[in-house]
């Protein structure tokens, strides 16, 4: 709880290490699904996830280079409400989710049923991100 109260602290995060045996541009296609996935299950609670793709050179909001992940990794962090929309600007509908936010300590799988086929159905019934 310290590291909250430090200039950068509400950006402290869990990261969640994909070890895939797929070439390295083949892993951001890998990751896609389950982080949209995620960012709809959990944006309504007020958690973020980011998706960092082995190798991949990216940049910042201000276009300065990121360094290039050294493994594929999910990044989860709890969500900073003043600066998160940035990230969401594509997605009005989890922007807006997760400006309603409320971690009322739901099981965000409760209603997910457990077969992959409806899954799937469940999956591509979550709105796309809009084409900058």
């Amino acid at each position: 709880m310290r590291l909250l109260a430090k200039r950068h602290g509400a950006f402290v995060c869990e990261n969640i290490v994909v070890l895939a045996g797929a070439p390295d541009p083949d892993q951001r296609h890998l990751m896609a699904w389950p982080h949209w996935a995620l960012k709809h299950l959990y944006a309504p609670l007020g958690i973020m996830f980011g998706k960092f793709a082995q190798g991949v050179l990216e940049s910042d909001r201000s276009g300065r280079n990121i360094p290039p992940a050294p493994f594929s990794f999910l990044s989860v962090r709890a969500s900073v409400r003043r600066l998160d929309p940035i990230f969401l600007k594509d997605t009005p509908d989890l922007s807006t989710a997760l400006a309603r936010a409320d971690d009322n300590g739901r099981d965000v799988f409760e209603k997910i049923p457990c077969d992959w086929k409806t899954v799937r159905e469940w999956a591509s019934s979550l709105p796309a991100p809009r084409k900058p």
